[in-house]
């Protein structure tokens, strides 16, 4: 299990560098980005091993094997958000270069019928749509962002309801006690629900208002 372990935790540090070179190359960046998301699957794929090896472990071992290898799912958890941002970053980029480009090469022909004051209304039409466009693309992103934060503290508390149940396990807790502790759990996921709800909402209300 400690090779796995080790194994497991020297593939993150070279994912982390992986996203080092993906920012300062331009030129490959999906083969860099496939390469990516290849050892974020070997990481998940390792930790769930590790998930089996870890009932092997000696009982007053287990807690500390568990909690390195629940920090490994966070790392994983971690990378895995980096890399989507990094793919929506890079699509925003390439559609303003795209949008870019169409502007150079549009040809505006003159037109005698409209006057000045139709032309400035049209540029200012043309900035408000472009400036709702991008404040829509912006809450979106932090919609995602919000989720993924969201979707994160769900596992991380998940896998500390799990810790918690071992070491009680092992430390004899009482009855009372372990109740309590699920009852606390299930309120949280209630919250984590409302707070999904919520962000849902938020983002229907400004898709359907700036459209």
């Amino acid at each position: 299990m400690d090779t796995l372990y080790h194994q497991t935790n020297k593939l993150i540090q070279q994912t982390q560098q992986s996203f080092q070179a993906l920012e300062q190359n331009s030129g490959n960046v999906l083969e860099i980005e496939a390469d990516i998301q290849e050892k974020i699957t070997t990481i998940n794929s390792n930790c769930e091993k590790l998930d089996v090896y870890l009932y092997k472990v000696p009982i007053d071992q287990r807690p500390n094997a568990k909690m390195r290898c629940d920090q490994l799912k966070y790392d994983a958890r971690h990378l895995q958000a980096a890399l989507v941002a990094s793919r929506q970053k890079r699509a925003r980029r390439e559609a303003a270069i795209n949008e870019r480009e169409q502007l150079l090469n549009r040809r505006f022909a003159p037109n005698p019928d409209l006057t000045t004051i139709n032309i400035d209304y049209a540029l200012q039409h043309q900035n408000s749509l472009q400036n709702s466009h991008r404040g829509v693309d912006e809450m979106l992103h932090t919609g995602v962002n919000a989720l993924e934060s969201l979707r994160s503290q769900r596992l991380t508390l998940k896998g500390a309801h799990r810790r918690i149940m071992d070491m009680a396990n092992t430390l004899g807790l009482s009855n009372h006690t372990m109740r309590l502790i699920e009852k606390r759990a299930g309120e949280d996921k209630y919250i984590l629900i409302l707070g999904i709800v919520i962000t849902l909402l938020v983002i229907v209300f400004v898709i359907v208002y700036f459209t």
